[in-house]
């Protein structure tokens, strides 16, 4: 799938502004959207929405299905009637300049618990039939992340194999009995998961009505700790008690010199196959009743896949296998019709990921911050952009730029890029900005971080570091006009508005 000449902008709703710490999908989303639709962009680029998992990453989520409510908008919530002022009275002191998790989630949950009280005491108008409609539409899921988040939530958050043996291994009689003894915990779970995709679809519209799409992001690979591990043991390669025989990573690249060892169970491909890969199918059309079009993370492991022993303390010592390839896409195809899709194709490629993408017609990436290297010269230099690519000035795992350009890159890098723009670095994010609109690629997306010229201690994402990520929040000045018009002019200059 070709996109249209546009650009984006890389935010994660975490990080817009508002008083409940934390950016949700309430007011200042709909605010974010028309930003955005000033400012010329046409695509709201976002991360993974579903309920962040191991040091607040989206990317170790506890579920590929549910959604995190840690979005959803008590704002949103007070207007339905769900949430009075004197349940917000008691709001903490949150900071407005990072994510305090810690503080926020069960601050949340609190506020959704209040929710459900006022609901189950007494539904406002209209409620309770879009909630079993929503019930029906996704019982494919529902039930399974009903029980494995309120079984996680009474176990005070251990991790699913660590509950007590015939929980964790999932034994008819022993889930039944469980079930009937907590109905609302279980009925809870599913509420909240009502409101947040009810929010999202009210975001949605507004989006479509700006012309705005929204691109998303989907992780190659699941959490060990999830609800599809957990429920679908028999697509993951497991031993006996449901843990991994080998895990996933990467080989060592620019990111990490030991490799990134990630952790993830691997997928039983020929099992997958087996059954047409339905549960790939089921995933993809969930996704796809969120966002408009899909960042697939990882690409090159649907080629080759880096296979780590468990147990193994780096990822250095693992091994390449073949993936899926054209056989899974061409079942997604099959079941739900062509798809708008990304290739996440950096890191260290080979000739056989490059032909999947290709023969799939999918856009890869290029990123401006990997391009000046002098020698030898990268494949992200802009002369050698094509038009069916992304271009992006860094990705959400890139420092900032003026971050990268003050601490990560080297003389040389610093002068090739000076050299190539004709600058002396001191509006260095403007400068790749420019430079991205300008591409050939049919879509530019740029990180507010750097519309904003924000330094390293904005960056969303270190890899290999285990804390202190995810944390970013927009202030209000980094919203401004004089921002959005200054990059409306060059959205406009370049060809990318669409008018």
């Amino acid at each position: 799938m070709a996109f249209e000449r546009a650009c984006g902008v890389l935010l994660h709703p975490t990080c817009l502004p508002g008083p409940y710490g934390i950016g949700d999908i309430g007011p200042a989303a709909h605010r974010y959207l028309e930003w955005l639709a000033r400012a010329g962009a046409r695509w709201w680029q976002v991360l993974p929405l579903n309920p962040a998992g191991l040091g607040a990453s989206p990317y170790a989520a506890t579920s590929t299905f549910a959604g995190n409510t840690a979005l959803v908008s008590p704002e949103l919530l007070r207007s339905q009637g769900l949430l009075q002022d004197s349940d917000l009275s008691d709001r903490p002191d949150f900071s407005p300049f990072k994510v305090e998790f810690h503080r926020v989630v069960p601050y949340k949950r609190t506020l959704l618990e209040r929710a459900f009280k006022r609901f189950a005491a007494r539904p406002p108008a209209g409620v309770e039939e879009r909630l079993e409609a929503f019930r029906s539409r996704h019982a494919a899921w529902l039930r399974d992340w009903a029980m494995f988040a309120a079984l996680k939530q009474a176990a005070v958050g251990a991790s699913w194999w660590e509950w007590p043996e015939e929980l964790a291994l999932r034994r008819p009689g022993a889930l039944e009995a469980w079930a009937a003894r907590h109905q609302r915990e279980l009925a809870f779970e599913e509420f909240c998961q009502f409101v947040l995709f009810d929010q999202w679809e009210g975001l949605r519209q507004r989006a479509r009505a700006l012309r705005i799409g929204i691109l998303g992001d989907l992780p190659i690979y699941v959490a060990d700790d999830s609800a599809e591990v957990w429920a679908n043991r028999e697509i993951f390669r497991l031993d006996g008690r449901g843990r991994p025989v080998a895990v996933s990573g990467v080989p060592p690249d620019y990111f990490s010199a030991t490799g990134q060892l990630w952790g993830n169970p691997l997928y039983d491909w020929e099992a997958l196959e087996a059954s047409g890969y339905g549960w790939w199918v089921a995933r993809m059309r969930a996704t796809f009743e969120l966002v408009d079009a899909v960042r697939l993370d990882h690409f090159r492991g649907f080629a080759g896949y880096w296979e780590v022993p468990a147990g193994a303390r780096t990822a250095a010592t693992g091994r390449w296998l073949p993936g899926p390839g054209r056989k899974l896409f061409d079942a997604l195809h099959a079941a739900l019709g062509e798809l708008s899709l990304v290739a996440e194709d950096l890191g260290v490629m080979t000739d056989d990921v490059d032909a999947l993408r290709d023969s799939l017609g999918l856009p890869g990436m290029a990123v401006l911050q990997f391009a000046f290297a002098p020698a030898p010269r990268s494949q992200f230099v802009p002369y050698r952009h094509r038009r069916n690519q992304v271009v992006y000035t860094g990705t959400h795992d890139n420092n900032t730029t003026v971050g990268w350009f003050l601490g990560d890159a080297s003389p040389a890098e610093k002068d090739f890029v000076c050299r190539y723009l004709g600058t002396d670095g001191r509006e260095i994010h403007w400068d790749l900005i420019r430079l991205a609109l300008a591409s050939v690629a049919d879509l530019a997306v740029v990180p507010h971080q750097d519309i904003a010229g924000l330094g390293a201690d904005c960056r969303m994402n270190t890899p290999s570091k285990a804390d202190g990520n995810w944390r970013f929040r927009l202030t209000d000045w980094m919203l401004g006009d004089a921002l959005r018009d200054r990059f409306a002019a060059l959205s406009w200059l370049y060809g990318r508005t669409g008018s």
